[in-house]
């Protein structure tokens, strides 16, 4: 198959298949118009510009309705996906609908919480929750926190990844790189977290947090290091701690000479 550059899946072909979704459930949505203004739209614009320009037009032609908009396009997520993939390998073309939850719904809290609960269950939340954490801090992180204890991996791994203080391709979280303790608690019910997906994700986080506030991840990193210590915090510890071990910090590799002699 044909290598085709990311931006170039979100096309007149997604518009389609949204509209083949969105009609039989919304009898009067013009599929017509809506192809064709996509199809317009995105020629000059990149991957970010294009997701965003099919979530406005899906707001113009289901309805500013935002309870009444989401109410319909739950409807078309479709299964949830049981892979540990991320978000350029499955559910990709759900991405519009995350970029309307997060620019639409933002006055809408309760019923966004369920939407991106259940967009991340089928690709990812990980950018949409992030207006919400600024406008909504406390909130959000109390929400955060029951998701990092959720049955669905997907969901565990929103709780870290979407309040990384310096998640890639996203505008950083200034909130957690000056004070990062409301993350803590959330790294805490993860640090033991059989998935890989979710493992990766909390390391992540910590080396985001060893970034800015050294002391607070690095005693992190501490406490967690000890015989009982189980595989996969192990590996998360690794992990965290892979830029610092590059740079031959000593605290670094005192963890890792600790944790290899248990």
């Amino acid at each position: 198959m044909a290598y085709k550059q990311l931006k170039l899946w979100f096309d007149e072909e997604l518009a389609k298949m949204l509209a083949d979704k969105i009609q039989p459930l919304h009898p009067d949505f013009n599929k017509r118009q809506f192809i064709q203004e996509v199809k317009k739209g995105v020629i000059s614009l990149e991957l970010k510009d294009r997701v965003e320009l099919i979530a406005d037009l899906l707001q113009q032609y289901i309805s500013k309705d935002f309870e009444s908009s989401w109410n319909l396009l739950e409807q078309i997520l479709g299964e949830e996906n049981e892979k540990e993939t991320g978000m350029f390998t499955e559910g990709y073309w759900i991405m519009p609908m995350a970029k309307f939850v997060e620019k639409y719904g933002l006055e809408d809290f309760d019923i966004s919480m369920k939407a991106i609960e259940e967009i991340t269950k089928r690709n990812t939340g990980e950018y949409t929750i992030r207006p919400f954490i600024e406008k909504y801090p406390k909130r959000t992180m109390k929400k955060m926190l029951r998701w990092s204890k959720n049955k669905n991996k997907h969901v565990r791994r929103l709780a870290t990844e979407g309040c990384r203080p310096k998640l890639p391709w996203a505008s950083k979280l200034q909130i957690f790189i000056d004070d990062p303790s409301p993350i803590l608690p959330i790294l805490e019910n993860l640090k033991d977290d059989n998935s890989k997906y979710v493992q990766k994700s909390v390391a992540n986080n910590l080396n985001d947090i060893l970034k800015n506030n050294y002391p607070v991840a690095i005693d992190i990193l501490k406490e967690w290091t000890n015989q009982n210590s189980p595989p996969p915090r192990r590996w998360i510890i690794k992990h965290a701690l892979r830029n610092q071990l590059k740079q031959k910090n000593p605290e670094a590799l005192e963890i890792i000479k600790q944790l290899t002699s248990f």
